[in-house]
């Protein structure tokens, strides 16, 4: 039977308001010529993050996310509600036992070189995704075989149930299962970037004009055929408006709202938070909304592979140290766009949330953490933390952990460098000594944690490619059970069976839930509403 939209079981929350809210009140803070508003069909944009790494299978930066939802496309598209439809895909087909998938691509795709994309291409592109990616490798290993049909077909014919087929190549998070030429994907490595890009996206990538740490440029790409639905989050027609989008590095949060103000930047990715109040009051500049799964989970990454965390009883005394209100404090949020305590790895006010495994933190605090390392036997071992001072986000969280493990007793090693610095250090393996770490702040998007197969907090279980190198056998069968469970009572049950076991494991520490907002100028039209910003379908007016 042909299922052309199939719909998610598990569903992501409605989004509540429109990023392209009302604007709101007089203005307070033009700089001097922020009359002036560009023009020409260019885009001018500050991420939060540098983009440093530009192949989205060996990366989880989501500046490596935005520049992969520019460049290359997907076979499946989640859109605002939470639906998968095809993208890449005209659609497909689905035996009665629900093992046999038969996919056939839309016509006329094409690459950026002019060559068309082909069924070939992307069974090595789903391959090499799945070597890499925790989702795609239990998909694959469900797989009997996956198979050519002709140029434009190919079956994927599975040895066993497994409930999220659609869900998997649709998957919006890191990593992504993108599209790219069989001849870069079959012989490519998945420990490296590639290093050609070559996608079939919206954009082209002028990699002449990329200087890392400064600007990457884009222009559009006049041989994509967009769908002819409406956009809706990364699903429906992707018709670029503009000739030209930079995506520029801009450290310094307020230098990114005087040039947001000026009219020199068009769209910040993220709002430097203590800026939130002031821009609200501003004429001529439009702040998102955000709640559940539209906000940020704050991680603590823990080396559960060197000392002193390979020891789970002091992993329990780490978890315990990191108390919620004071991260979340220090961010500077205004009231109201962040929870104080929220400790479900689906986010709360989501579809999975549930309090699974966290009577651990009912008596949480320097106290208990004192307490435990105590019992542990603790001896000094330093804790090396990386810490990113470019983040506006990355750096409070990080000085307010550490000085939260300094007070329980433990021996902290704050180690302060930008974030492309903490990315590239975060994937050593070395002693603390020798270089390595034992914990890293970072930051989930609450998009990527509705389903567990793609949650990072638990779906990298055991893989060896992700910084962590968490492990733990029980989750391997809850995520194997999970992966084939239909009935939607069945997936809640198991859904807080595994959060119970990530908290017992403590494969990360949950350091709050919060807002992060974008902000962008009132002559830039046509924002669509998503986790992190998407460049098709806008204008500037």
């Amino acid at each position: 039977m042909p299922l052309d939209q199939p719909s998610l079981t598990v569903r992501p929350a409605r989004r509540r308001a429109s990023a392209a809210a009302a604007l709101l009140g007089a203005l307070v803070l033009l700089a001097p010529g922020g009359a002036r508003a560009q023009q020409g069909g260019v885009l001018r944009v500050s991420l939060n993050t540098e983009l440093q790494i530009l192949d989205p299978i060996a990366a989880t930066i989501n500046a490596t996310r935005v520049f992969a939802y520019m460049v290359f496309d997907q076979l499946v598209g989640i859109d605002a509600e939470g639906n998968y439809r095809p993208q890449m895909l005209e659609g497909w087909e689905v035996s009665e036992d629900r093992l046999t998938w038969r996919f056939r691509l839309r016509e006329g795709l094409e690459w950026h070189d002019g060559t068309p994309v082909t069924a070939e291409d992307c069974v090595a592109s789903l391959r090499r995704w799945g070597k890499r990616e925790p989702l795609g490798r239990l998909l694959l290993e469900a797989t009997r075989e996956i198979g050519v049909v002709d140029a434009r077909s190919f079956t994927l014919v599975l040895s066993r149930p497994f409930a999220f087929v659609p869900d998997a190549l649709g998957k919006p998070g890191n990593t992504i299962p993108v599209m790219m030429p069989a001849r870069i994907a079959a012989d490519a490595e998945v420990s490296r970037p590639v290093a050609e890009i070559m996608g079939s996206g919206p954009f082209l990538f002028n990699r002449a004009e990329w200087r890392p740490g400064d600007r990457a440029v884009f222009h559009r790409n006049p041989r994509y055929r967009p769908r002819a639905e409406p956009p809706s989050g990364l699903a429906g027609g992707k018709v670029v408006k503009l000739d030209r989008v930079e995506l520029i590095s801009m450290p310094d949060q307020a230098t990114r709202v005087s040039a947001l103000l000026a009219g020199e930047m068009d769209l910040l990715e993220i709002v430097p938070f203590h800026f939130i109040d002031r821009l609200r009051r501003t004429r001529g500049v439009t702040i998102a909304n955000q709640r559940g799964v539209e906000q940020i989970l704050s991680i603590v990454s823990v080396n559960h592979i060197q000392p002193p965390f390979n020891d789970i009883r002091l992993r329990r005394a780490l978890q315990a140290a990191v108390e919620q209100p004071d991260v979340m404090a220090s961010l500077g949020l205004p009231r109201g766009m962040y929870l104080e305590n929220c400790h479900s790895i689906y986010m709360c006010d989501a579809p999975l949330t549930n309090d699974a495994g966290t009577q651990v933190f009912a008596n949480a605090g320097v106290a208990r953490a004192r307490e435990l390392l105590r019992e542990a036997g603790y001896a000094g071992q330093p804790v090396a933390i990386l810490h990113a001072e470019s983040s506006a986000i990355l750096n409070p969280i990080g000085i307010v952990v550490a000085d939260q493990l300094r007070r329980a007793g433990f021996n902290v090693d704050l180690r302060t460098s930008d974030f492309a610095t903490v990315a590239q250090r975060r994937l050593s393996r070395a002693p603390v000594e020798q270089g390595g770490w034992s914990l890293v702040p970072i930051i989930w998007n609450g998009i990527d944690l509705v389903n567990p197969l793609a949650n990072s907090n638990v779906s990298q279980n055991c893989n060896p490619h992700n910084p962590g190198w968490y492990c733990d056998e029980r989750q391997a069968e809850l995520l194997r059970r999970f992966s084939e469970a239909v009935g939607e009572a069945e997936r809640k049950a198991l859904a807080a069976e595994l959060q119970a076991a990530f908290h017992e494991n403590v494969n990360l520490v949950i350091g709050g839930q919060f807002s992060a907002p974008a902000a962008y100028r009132s002559n830039v039209q046509g924002v669509v509403p998503f986790a992190f910003p998407v460049f098709w379908n806008i204008e500037k007016r």
